[in-house]
């Protein structure tokens, strides 16, 4: 039997994944974390076969704690299991050390296709992950800064162009004030603007709203 390390801090994530692999005869859930770093605390002790890390923690960033787990056992299997797109980060997870990236809406046969190949050894990258790798490889026309963006990101982009404070933006989204100031620093780089001001006029400029 496989045992899972689950980091996540909604109770309900943790609980329907325990009672989803209990039905499974290879795999289980052998302990618990819901922040970063009760799941450190627990890293060097524990005979994990796998670490299923959220991205988005209430004391630290997921890819801080991914980078701090691989310094502690480099051999130990981690899948980002997010509701963050996997456009904007599977590659900066992968390029962490991540041995997958797995999108929380992805259906229960995905799920386990995922844990068992990165148990196994090997890394996980799903058919849309792969379909955009490919695109980006293979496409050599140029696109406009916005044309970068997630779906997500697009639709803080325009909120944010509309004067939506940011803590309403987190609540229409359901992501913390400090996950909606992150997509900010992200849409701001990806455009190359510095302010609020400057994205309306790129949103106007554009015909984006």
């Amino acid at each position: 039997m496989k045992q899972i390390l689950i980091v996540d801090d909604h109770a309900v994530v943790r609980g329907g994944l325990r009672q989803f692999l209990a039905d499974t005869d290879d795999l289980e859930i052998a302990a618990e974390a819901e922040t970063g770093s009760d799941a450190l605390a627990l890293i060097p002790g524990g005979d994990w076969d796998l670490v299923l890390l959220d991205m988005s923690l209430p004391d630290l960033n997921g890819l801080e704690v991914l980078k701090r787990i691989k310094q502690m056992r480099p051999n130990l299997p981690v899948l980002i299991f997010s509701m963050f797109s996997e456009a904007e980060f599977a590659i900066p997870a992968l390029d962490a050390g991540a041995s997958g990236y797995l999108n929380k809406d992805s259906p229960p046969y995905q799920i386990l296709t995922a844990i068992r190949t990165v148990v196994d050894g090997a890394r996980y990258v799903s058919p849309g992950l792969a379909e955009q790798l490919l695109s980006g490889v293979t496409s050599n026309s140029p696109k406009a800064p916005h044309e970068t963006l997630s779906r997500r990101e697009m639709e803080v982009l325009l909120l944010l162009s509309k004067g939506v404070m940011l803590t309403r933006i987190g609540d229409s989204i359901h992501v913390s004030v400090k996950t909606v100031s992150t997509y900010r620093a992200r849409i701001l780089q990806k455009l190359g603007v510095q302010s609020n001001a400057e994205l309306t006029r790129y949103v106007l400029e554009h015909k984006l709203g």
